[in-house]
């Protein structure tokens, strides 16, 4: 039997050009990933009204709030991601690499529509003219990076949006206490000839996704000092920063009195908390926006005894069904999920990552990898016989989705992760493209005229 995979989705129930969608990516590949624009609308209305509440409590201004869409809209898909994000009350968009803010652009995101950041950059050989000409604010944490985007402004006729990234106790980008003042002599210098615009400063907390931890709480207590120090220097120096952002996820939840001008979430977009130690993602009032589905390949009948997949690390114990999954680590279904049990080579327990699959009774039975996870494929142990069950070829099962978790017969990516030993950003930023994405809730989400801003192949996967 065929598992509705995503919660108000149902197959049966689409319109005949959504059937047309459906059907083209079932034959594309076995597999297929559904992103509900809805969710991701909502989590980020969600977090702008939050803010807007808590920053009003305070008796600030609220602050802005960024859609970070890198890394493909963490798997998601970049242009319809970024659209919903838009749709729920982000102003700002972040990539973290440069090719991913120039497709925004190029999509039809003018900057009358959104700020737009990217960070991560090589002097020597980062498209900063590009960059530049089409409006797009950049990060700079080294003294090259300050000269080479000086140098591109040049060429390009037009001042530079530049935020400056400070390191206040990650250890990652950022000037350092020592390079500080370097970095502010050469900015006050491009700003005095007039091809630099400092627009911002920016830094990135370490451990604000502990909050319940007393020495996270002190490390992200001494970030905030050194990021507030940071910014004094900037205005002693003559280049105040007009937007300081500093909070991440964690902290947009846990942090108002950091909020500033910007926030950034990143992961609260796709609907899951920063960390398993903050709760579930309904705890935060997020919903997952990404469900991953496969339909079965070929069912048989196992003896007790049998051995399944490479090293014999699962042995069945009793006579069971086994249904090959055709999805594997060559699509980014992590190796570290495989199933292991005590009667295989590897003498211990190991519990797979968590497969939903429908009964002829309506009723949902978790499943897990059995064996280890090949390239293009795993096994599922049945826990019994197929054929009573109801279970056959072409079902459609469900690997992660929103719910309350694999115990509930809803497993999500954070099962997942538990599974691979790992964390829910890799679970789904991990998943090739082979893997079809198919877009729910567009018509409900996208504006008119931002539908026709998809590119063809992606309004070839959109089911409204």
């Amino acid at each position: 039997m065929s598992l509705s995979a995503v919660k108000n989705f149902n197959p049966d129930e689409l319109s005949y050009e959504g059937h047309a969608v459906y059907d083209a990516a079932l034959r594309e590949y076995p597999a297929q990933a559904l992103v509900d624009l809805q969710s991701l609308q909502h989590n980020m209305a969600h977090m702008v009204s939050l803010t807007a509440s808590r920053a009003h409590e305070a008796g600030v201004p609220a602050p802005a709030v960024m859609g970070v869409v890198k890394a493909d809209a963490y798997g998601h898909g970049l242009i319809p991601s970024a659209l919903a994000a838009l749709a729920g009350g982000a102003t700002w968009l972040g990539t973290a690499q440069a090719r991913e803010a120039l497709e925004l652009r190029a999509a039809g995101i003018g900057p009358e529509r959104a700020h737009i950041l990217a960070w991560m950059f090589s002097a020597s050989t980062s498209p900063f003219v590009e960059l530049i000409t089409q409006d797009i604010d950049v990060a700079c944490g080294s003294l090259r990076d300050i000269d080479a985007i000086a140098a591109a402004a040049r060429e390009a006729g037009k001042r530079a949006r530049v935020h400056v990234q400070v390191e206040t106790g990650f250890g990652r980008n950022g000037f350092t206490e020592d390079n500080f003042p370097q970095a502010l002599e050469k900015l006050v210098t491009y700003k005095t000839e007039g091809v630099i615009t400092v627009i911002g400063i920016m830094s990135h907390l370490a451990v604000a996704d502990a909050p319940e931890d007393a020495d996270a709480r002190d490390i992200t207590e001494m970030q905030i000092r050194n990021f507030n120090e940071r910014v004094y220097d900037m205005r002693a120096a003559g280049v105040p920063p007009q937007v300081r952002h500093l909070a991440n996820t964690a902290a947009t939840f846990t942090r108002p009195e950091i909020y500033f001008e910007l926030v950034r979430p990143g992961i609260g977009l796709y609907g899951y908390e920063p960390d398993v130690v903050m709760g579930t993602p309904s705890d935060w009032g997020l919903t997952p926006a990404m469900t991953l589905q496969a339909q079965l390949g070929t069912i048989k009948h196992l003896p007790a005894g049998h051995g399944i997949s490479y090293g014999r690390t699962y042995i069945t114990r009793v006579a069971t069904s086994t249904a090959d999954m055709p999805v594997g680590y060559a699509d980014g279904i992590h190796r570290s999920a495989s199933g292991f049990n005590a009667l295989g080579t590897q003498k211990r327990e190991h519990e797979g990552g968590p497969v939903a699959v429908q009964l002829a009774t309506g009723q949902t039975k978790i499943v897990h990898v059995s064996g280890r996870v090949c390239m293009d494929q795993c096994v599922l142990d049945l826990g019994g016989d197929a054929e009573e069950m109801g279970i056959c070829e072409g079902d459609t099962v469900k690997l992660f989705g929103p719910g309350r978790g694999e115990k509930y017969g809803e497993p999500t990516a954070d099962d997942w992760a538990r599974c691979a030993d790992t964390i829910s950003y890799e679970i789904f930023t991990c998943l090739r493209n082979r893997i079809p994405r198919i877009y729910i809730n567009a018509q409900t989400v996208l504006r008119h005229d931002d539908i026709h801003l998809l590119s063809d192949e992606l309004g070839e996967r959109v089911i409204s």
